[in-house]
């Protein structure tokens, strides 16, 4: 009889650890989407790290937002470009507190002059097809940094490809630095 309380009072354990341990891995996933997705998105929007006390950010890539990439002297939206927008959209629908800065790049070919303005013009691309999909105007920014904010410092046309972009960059009201 003994032997048998044990056996359960041992089954009861584990079973309890069991459930513990699945509800602390489920703890952090919300309406607003995972844990994982939550971190990124704390991280997209820590403004310090990305501009230390200036007004020109650090390159940055890799956050819960998808970069949307051009080629050579274009700010055509393609395929992939639309599908990228559309995820990035959908990620900002879940963060309705959430604003977007559109940072539009340039490789280093070209003037200064000539690279923000078809910095600018790639933002505004990205800026159609997003209020296209419905999302507000009034959270929403562009800029244009031309060539000067390049995620890869290398003379070559891999370097090159990856500066042809525009960066989504999530910030809160408060946080908009022009």
């Amino acid at each position: 009889m003994t032997r048998q309380i044990l056996s359960f009072t041992s089954f009861l354990i584990v079973l309890s650890l069991f459930l513990a341990a699945c509800s602390a891995s489920n703890s952090g996933k919300n309406k607003s989407g995972s844990g994982a997705e939550r971190d990124l998105l704390e991280r997209d929007l820590d403004q310090n790290s990305r501009y230390g006390d200036g007004s020109i950010p650090i390159a940055s890539e890799g956050g819960i937002f998808r970069d949307i990439r051009f080629a050579f002297d274009s700010a055509q939206i393609g395929d992939e470009a639309r599908q990228n927008i559309e995820y990035n959209f959908q990620v900002l629908r879940q963060y309705p507190d959430i604003n977007l800065t559109l940072e539009g790049h340039a490789d280093e070919r070209g003037t200064n002059e000539y690279n923000l303005a078809l910095g600018a013009e790639r933002a505004k691309a990205v800026e159609n097809v997003m209020l296209s999909l419905g999302f507000p105007r009034s959270r929403m920014k562009v800029i244009s940094y031309g060539e000067e904010v390049p995620l890869n410092t290398a003379h070559n046309e891999d370097a090159w490809a990856e500066n042809r972009r525009v960066h989504f960059a999530a910030n809160r009201s408060e946080d908009q630095r022009y």
